[in-house]
């Protein structure tokens, strides 16, 4: 492997912001000091002026392989994601046929160990009828990142809501377990009353029809059970100031069985956006009004919400442009989600130490993922350069998911993606891509 030298660089980690030498030796940091004289060959990389992060770790994408592949692969969306900074990824197992079984579990990991460019953990799916098989997941828990349950949910046999099933899988589960949690009796209640009323749904109809109630009542359950038997839950996407009582500040992350993610769609859009954006943000659960964006900035501030995430979830633009009810919900989200909150720094809304911390460390320490989400000796080499003063438009030209679209489309960066390491390789520099290494699978502490 080739080995680098970053000099003078500005490295922002564990709170705090210093300007030193760094040293990438293999695949891991060998030292990070001032005036580094390394005993061995390097690629010298001048730092002056630059900010170097850790790799940001995103725990929740939908990267739609195998069986949905139209919209995106594990190649083409782990492409985007490295050069937006984002080195490791966890994701869904709403794919076709679902990760339902661990042997359909371990196809997603070959075909991420062949093809991805950014580290990998896939999350076994759960439905009505399947937990003595989800709960085999417990042998594997130093190498799976968790059990995801769909406790709303539009996907057919990926809604779990038997009260058995739930309890079961609370009670038993040895590894985190994540959830998406949306009460489908509200849901269709609402729906059914607002066809009532109007001949006609649009996109601005959906936080209507996917309310508070629904995401808060959902929540509450799942809470509940995690309480009752001390499990680990981690609940993705709060999108409503309703379920932020549910959350605590009151310890370190380290020491929390509850967690909670907060997506940057629900930190960025509001529901004025759907006049302008239409379908383009429809997303479960849905973008609500801005009461409740200044809330979840809030508690993300306060540390009631735990992790940055995206929810990265594409589909053809055909499908995003049908009509409100047969639209697919979902934006694609995982090239772009540090540079967006690197702009929310520039407006002063967020510290660069904070957003490492929600993006890079919390994942790490949430999960108990071995030796990744920070800057340190040791560690692996999953580590980005970020110029502050170098805006960067988004344009269709520059896009690579392979949907081809995003609804940050013109939206100006005040900063770059200059490079983008992982496992010590340069995957990502000036704009170009070094594809002969991939990615690793993640492995965890617990």
């Amino acid at each position: 492997m080739q080995n680098y030298l970053i000099k003078n660089i500005s490295i922002v980690n564990e709170g705090r912001t210093i300007t030193s030498d760094i040293l990438i030796k293999n695949d891991r940091i060998e030292k990070i000091s001032a005036n580094i004289q390394p005993p061995f060959l390097v690629k010298e990389i001048s730092g002056e002026g630059k900010y170097l992060l850790p790799g940001a770790i995103d725990d929740q994408v939908h990267f739609r392989e195998p069986g949905l592949t139209h919209k995106a692969t594990i190649y083409t969306e782990a492409k985007a994601a490295v050069a937006g900074g984002v080195t490791s990824f966890m994701e869904m197992p709403n794919t076709i046929p679902p990760a339902f079984t661990q042997d359909l579990l371990e196809e997603k990991y070959s075909i991420a160990a062949q093809n991805s460019l950014a580290n990998y953990s896939f999350f076994m799916g759960t439905s009505n009828t399947n937990a003595d098989e989800v709960l085999k997941t417990n042998a594997k828990k130093k190498e799976v990142c968790g059990i995801k349950i769909f406790m709303g949910s539009s996907t057919g046999n990926l809604l779990v809501d038997n009260f058995l099933t739930l309890d079961k899988l609370f009670r038993e589960s040895e590894v985190l377990i994540a959830t998406h949690c949306e009460d489908e009796k509200i849901i269709r209640q609402n729906l059914e009353k607002l066809k009532l009323e109007k001949k006609e749904l649009s996109a601005a109809d959906h936080p209507i029809i996917r309310n508070e109630d629904a995401c808060f009542e959902s929540s509450l359950t799942a809470v509940q059970f995690a309480k009752k038997y001390g499990t680990r839950l981690h609940i993705l996407h709060i999108s409503t100031e309703k379920e932020l009582q549910l959350f605590t500040n009151l310890m370190p992350l380290k020491d929390k069985r509850i967690t909670a993610e907060v997506c940057v769609h629900h930190l960025h859009f509001t529901s004025n956006d759907y006049e302008r954006l239409g379908n383009l943000i429809k997303c479960n659960p849905a973008i609500k009004s801005p009461k409740n964006k200044e809330s979840l900035w809030k508690a993300l501030l306060d540390d009631r919400l735990d992790v940055i995430a995206t929810d990265h979830a594409p589909h053809t633009w055909g499908e995003k442009n049908e009509p409100y009810e047969k639209a697919f919900a979902g934006l694609p989200l995982v090239q772009h989600p540090l540079l967006l909150m690197l702009h929310y720094t520039n407006e002063g809304r967020i510290s660069i130490e904070k957003v490492v911390e929600k993006m890079c460390h919390a994942p790490a320490v949430a999960f108990q993922i071995a030796q990744r989400g920070f800057v340190r000796e040791g560690y692996y080499a999953d580590l980005v350069i970020v110029d502050l003063n170098n805006p960067f438009t988004v344009s269709k030209d520059n896009i690579l998911y392979k949907c081809g679209w995003s609804p940050l489309e013109n939206f100006i960066f005040p900063a770059t993606i200059k490079n983008t390491f992982v496992n010590g390789h340069m995957v990502y520099g000036n704009e170009g891509f070094d594809e002969s290494q991939k990615g690793q699978r993640l492995l965890f502490t617990r």
